[in-house]
């Protein structure tokens, strides 16, 4: 189990971001954490699971707002197993 901690920036607030992600999470089935609207019109995002499904989680979000996006931080880091399910804060 791994966890991800992203920072997104460009146009990512009003426009479906948030509960994208949790539908993409939700589909994928694998996927637990949080993902919520930061000051300054950035997006946090931090999710846990197999580094797998992770990782073809932020795939599909990157295809899905590439028009949006304009920079991703990420820092990976160990699980703490502490989510269920995916929710929007």
């Amino acid at each position: 189990m791994t966890r991800v901690h992203v920072t997104y920036t460009g146009t990512v607030q009003g426009v479906g971001f948030r509960f994208t992600c949790k539908e993409i999470a939700e589909r994928l089935g694998d996927v637990a954490g949080t993902v919520e609207n930061l000051s300054g019109g950035k997006v946090e995002l931090i999710a846990e699971g197999e580094k797998k499904e992770v990782l073809d989680f932020l795939k599909k979000i990157e295809e899905y707002f590439a028009t949006y996006i304009k920079y991703t931080e990420i820092e990976w880091e160990p699980a703490e197993g502490k989510f269920e399910g995916f929710t929007i804060k």
